[in-house]
């Protein structure tokens, strides 16, 4: 059995998020396989997993916007971060000819990805699923000799399926970020250049620039910039903000000033930048 750290993942194994734990992790690990984004986070907060890996942004479907509101409701810490390129496969059993192929089933992003490929053949019949892997893996376990499924290789290799036909995403730079997430503050990181915060502003003229200009002063470069209602509050947000630093001084002297012209301010993780795609 492996001894490697519980990581909990939304989807099958051989799924994207798996993928993810696999490129920050690297293979050594085991994985808890989640329903949900939410189970993911109560597996953690029971420890029965020692971290969690998020998706928190796609390049192209953007912000996954209910993840933030799980950030803030269970308010663990991010200690990291990677950035997975993905690239979307077509697979079936072996033996199947795309011919005779009369359904498409992937998660409704993957297959909004997709939706260039998918227009040259309207008699191809899209059924949206919750997971890229578990759709692969009903192909197998139902021997379903119409159906393709979009997904990943590691799809294709743990449920012995054929690719035929690779890269089939719209944008071929595609990539999707993900959050590391931890029930307490990594203190074995020694790296630190990159943190992302939670705030609110009053509501009157220039509050959000004077916070942001503060951080312009510092050189502290801003590579995230996400607002989101705070609920049952008009005209109040929540941002969510990621930012990066060269100099350590520079980022502490940036927090204490901005603190004077914030609520609710919280630094969600302080971590090392991991943005390599």
């Amino acid at each position: 059995m492996k001894k490697g750290p519980r990581v909990a993942i939304q989807g099958t194994k051989a799924s994207f998020h798996e993928e993810a734990a696999f490129k920050y992790f690297g293979k050594d690990i085991q994985t808890v396989e989640c329903n949900s984004f939410k189970i993911t986070c109560e597996c953690l907060e029971r420890k029965e997993a020692d971290y969690v890996v998020m998706a928190i942004e796609n390049s192209i479907a953007g912000s996954l916007l209910p993840n933030y509101t799980l950030l803030r409701e269970y308010n663990f810490n991010i200690v990291g971060e990677v950035y997975l390129p993905i690239q979307l496969h077509l697979m079936a059993l072996p033996g199947v000819k795309f011919e005779d192929v009369k359904y498409v089933t992937s998660h409704p992003i993957a297959i909004r990805q997709c939706i260039d490929f998918f227009d040259q053949f309207p008699h191809i019949q899209v059924i949206e699923s919750n997971d890229t892997a578990a759709c692969a893996k009903k192909i197998r376990e139902e021997l379903l000799t119409d159906t393709v499924a979009i997904a990943n290789t590691l799809a294709a290799e743990l449920y012995n399926l054929n690719i035929i036909e690779r890269r089939i995403e719209s944008n071929k730079k595609n990539y999707t970020r993900f959050l590391i997430l931890k029930g307490e503050r990594n203190e074995e990181e020694t790296t630190i250049n990159k943190a992302s915060i939670c705030f609110q502003v009053g509501n009157h003229v220039g509050a959000l620039s004077k916070v942001l200009n503060i951080f312009s002063e510092l050189g502290i470069n801003l590579t995230k910039i996400q607002s989101m209602p705070v609920l049952g509050k008009r005209n109040e947000y929540n941002f969510y903000v990621d930012i990066e630093w060269g100099s350590i001084e520079n980022y502490d002297t940036a927090i204490r000033k901005v603190l004077k012209y914030t609520v609710n301010f919280n630094i969600m993780g302080e971590y090392a930048k991991n943005d390599k795609v």
